[in-house]
């Protein structure tokens, strides 16, 4: 085995389980985190199909995820009044398994952290391959410089790693014209998920240790995702005069202490690895609240370390066959735009929206494809 010293810059969900498959097969993995611990909390993820499910298994958390998950709440859809126009089902949303993004962050982290280096609260500021061609140098913002064999970016839609070895992020990345915003509130709005929409505006609050759900449609805007405060500023001006319990909800907002906001954008890159550095998760395919960024990056987790165990360590058998087996079964990421879905631009759009709640053949339709699309590779078992 060859190019056994791994870096993986990126601690939520791919990154963490590609190390738990890269430990099992003997590498040495280190994890950088930019976050200064690993983030507990914030929206719901899932898992669809027998695909996933296989890998999840495979990895040995199955049960694990099972006994977290949410399970994937209905969510009513409410007009001015709080009067119920439509029900969006649990299941079209949680998949097949629902769990917390945080637990399920929780679960890799506990399953990992015994066998590999995490580093909270640093980042990567240069990556340079020397000549001989030998390994990466690494440059850290507090770290000393370290060298690894190769570099694995799965640190999200908006990857530094991708940034250093590919390019600036406007050549890569598409901005969908909407931006969307997970909130912990103190406040409680209620047992039940509501969802009430106005042209271009969306917001959900309510259920079981739900955060609260914003979605609207803007120009791109120039902030600081790490400024609570600027966010909230944003926020408020965005959900300014909108009806039902908005105002109560924007006050609970201006109290909280967790935000946060990003826009809703789609990666498009041309390949996924150069050199020793190769692409994970959101930041190779990644398109926001597509509902398949999950499933994405534990199957592609699992593919590009066994690709890797297979090659013994060679990269550039490894890394090639890694991007033609996800190219394909990736190509769901290509495709969509939640934005408008979920905060239609006009009253019209909003009602068609709700209308497509109402009948069930064509919502297990739009599941059906969904499934597909999740089980839509030859999962090899390595």
């Amino acid at each position: 085995m060859k190019n056994t010293n791994i870096l993986i810059s990126g601690a939520s969900i791919a990154g963490p389980a590609l190390a738990h498959w890269l430990i099992r097969y003997g590498f040495n993995v280190t994890i950088v985190e930019k976050a200064p611990a690993l983030r507990l909390g914030g929206q719901a993820v899932d898992f669809k199909g027998e695909t996933h499910r296989t890998v999840l298994s495979r990895m040995g958390i199955l049960d694990d995820v099972r006994k977290l998950q949410t399970g994937g709440t209905d969510q009513e859809i409410v007009d001015a009044t709080g009067r119920r126009l439509a029900i969006m089902p649990g299941e079209f949303t949680g998949g097949d398994l629902e769990i917390r993004r945080g637990d399920l962050s929780k679960i890799l982290y506990d399953r990992t952290a015994p066998a590999c280096e995490y580093v909270f609260g640093d980042s990567i500021t240069s990556l340079t391959e020397p000549p001989a061609g030998d390994g990466v140098h690494v440059t850290f913002e507090r770290s000393a410089p370290r060298t690894f064999d190769l570099v694995v970016g799965a640190d999200g839609i908006h990857s530094n790693v991708r940034r250093l070895a590919f390019g600036p992020e406007r050549d890569h990345v598409r901005f969908l014209g909407h931006y969307y915003a997970l909130v912990e509130l103190e406040e409680d709005f209620g047992a039940v998920p509501r969802m009430y929409n106005e042209p271009g505006r969306m917001v959900a609050v309510g259920g079981p240790k739900a955060p609260a759900f914003f979605t609207f449609a803007s120009g791109r805007l120039d902030y600081d995702r790490y400024d609570v405060g600027h966010q909230k500023d944003i926020l408020t001006r965005a959900y300014a005069g909108m009806g039902w319990r908005v105002p109560a909800i924007m006050a609970a907002v201006g109290r909280a202490d967790d935000v946060y906001l990003d826009e809703i954008s789609q990666v498009r890159i041309d390949g996924y690895r150069k050199g020793r550095v190769v692409l994970l998760g959101d930041a190779a395919y990644g398109n926001t609240l597509g509902g398949f960024g999950t499933g994405l990056a534990v199957v592609g987790a699992y593919v590009l370390a066994g690709e890797l165990a297979a090659a013994r360590g060679d990269h550039h058998v490894a890394f090639a066959e890694y991007e033609r087996r996800l190219r394909g079964y990736a190509k769901i990421a290509k495709n969509g735009n939640t934005g408008p879905f979920l905060a239609p631009a006009t009253p019209a759009g909003i009602r068609m929206r709700n209308w497509m709640f109402k009948y069930r053949f064509l919502l297990g339709l739009m599941m059906k494809l969904g499934d597909k699309f999740a089980t839509d590779i030859d999962l090899k078992n390595y």
